[in-house]
């Protein structure tokens, strides 16, 4: 086991003196900050945020590590993953990389390869290289047509068992809308997402049917108590706006759950009277909106021989500043859709603030990851660095915002319940069986 660039106290109570916090991750502690940033000391005890105390201030009895002005964040929220999907890239590569062909690659290994074994296979992977990084919540996404979605969700199942003391799980049914015609599939699969204790999804299209199609779903939501996250407009052409009618429907039908919009790439492509409509929209129907940086600029504006001419995110700051809540998430790893990524979030931080210009000032930047996307998926305990919560905590050799977007972290230290973790990553041998390699 390496312990990076310092090693805690192994002791029941001890302090992270002269740390240096995202003051947006902080509850219940004051004093000045600069860039967002605050000066304080981490009292650990029994696993737990003891108190937080100016920097300096405690006790000389407690043993101490010293942050030397070290970053300390709380461990990650990623609330839009493809977990079922990922680590099949070797397997069935993306021949062009572009939506469709993605769309294409997996669908054909789904329906080739996607057995129980296979899904848990890579899920463990994929859950075993978060937990590393320090992620302590993930929402990910499972394709949900039959019958993939009663073996994705029965494997998902035992996994969140499996899983329960190390990172919270919560999966979506991710299946195109016209599928609720079929009036057996449809019903089944909300028994299966019911008693998963899932969340509804959907790809929207824009089509004639739209507003009828989202009307049932929203329907079929309230009758079973389920919240709801949508993959929406991932797409540049500015004549698909499926958010505004999502908002609509919200509004129209009365509905009190909770709705989730991922990916609103088109968003970006509207002229700027019907961008801020649509934002208004979204405001008034409670609507949450994730952006998936990394995946979407390398799908979008993907074109043989043409340079992009556009960053395939969504309006974040417009979205942001209107009062929707707003966060940015890891989305595909190696397959189809992404062909990299590791379920990093400071990977995904660090390329969304480049991505979605989130500097200048990076003051409230470290809620995307953190305090952001655990409100928005029902887990405010997760994400945040409180007095009495669980002393989960990443941290970090980086003193500053320049240190800390400047390389990967690699050498970061993760505590769960105050303790170091292993941060052996998992070896991508270990999937030669599952890939063919």
């Amino acid at each position: 086991m390496s312990y990076s660039f310092m090693s805690p106290p192994n002791a029941a109570r001890f302090v992270l003196s002269n740390a240096t916090v995202p003051a947006v991750t902080l509850a219940g502690f004051t004093g000045s900050a600069s860039e967002g940033l605050m000066k304080a000391d981490i009292v650990v005890a029994d696993g737990l945020i003891k108190d937080i105390l100016p920097a300096g201030s405690a006790p000389a009895e407690f043993a101490k590590a010293d942050m030397r002005d070290g970053m300390v964040w709380p461990t990650f929220a990623d609330m839009h993953t493809h977990i079922d999907k990922g680590h099949i890239w070797e397997r069935r590569a993306n021949p062009d990389g572009s939506f469709m062909g993605a769309l294409d690659a997996v669908r054909a290994d789904r329906e080739a390869n996607w057995s129980a074994d296979d899904v848990r296979k890579r899920m463990e992977f994929s859950l075993r290289s978060a937990y590393v990084h320090g992620t302590s919540l993930i929402r990910t996404h499972l394709d949900s047509l039959a019958p993939q979605h009663r073996i994705s969700f029965e494997v998902f199942s035992a996994v969140r068992e499996a899983w329960k003391d190390k990172i919270a799980l919560q999966a979506v049914a991710l299946f195109p809308l016209d599928a609720m015609t079929e009036d057996a599939f449809f019903t089944d699969l909300l028994m299966v997402i019911r008693d998963a204790g899932g969340l509804i999804g959907g790809v929207t299209q824009m089509n004639p049917d739209i507003d009828r199609q989202l009307d049932k779903l929203i329907r079929a939501a309230a009758d079973n108590g389920l919240d709801i996250d949508l993959h929406v407009d991932e797409t540049e052409d500015k004549q698909v706006l499926t958010l505004r009618a999502i908002a609509e429907a919200v509004l129209r039908n009365g509905f009190t759950g909770k709705v989730t919009a991922g990916h609103c790439c088109s968003l970006a492509r509207q002229d700027e009277d019907v961008a801020v409509a649509t934002i208004d929209l979204v405001a008034k129907a409670g609507i949450s909106v994730v952006s998936l940086p990394m995946c979407n600029m390398y799908l979008q504006d993907r074109h043989t021989g043409r340079t992009p001419r556009w960053r395939g995110v969504t309006l974040l700051h417009e979205l942001a500043a209107a009062g929707v809540p707003t966060a940015v998430a890891s989305d595909n790893i190696r397959d189809p859709f992404y062909a990299y990524g590791d379920l990093d979030p400071v990977e995904v931080f660090r390329e969304a603030v480049r991505i979605l210009h989130l500097d200048h000032p990076l003051d409230t930047a470290a809620r995307v990851i953190t305090t952001s996307p655990s409100a928005i998926v029902g887990r405010p305990d997760i994400g945040r660095i409180a007095v009495g919560g669980l002393a989960d905590l990443v941290l970090f050799s980086a003193r500053r915002w320049s240190e800390f977007l400047s390389r990967p972290q690699s050498d970061r230290v993760v505590l769960r319940k105050g303790k170091v973790i292993d941060r052996s990553l998992p070896d991508y041998r270990e999937l030669d069986t599952v890939i063919g390699a």
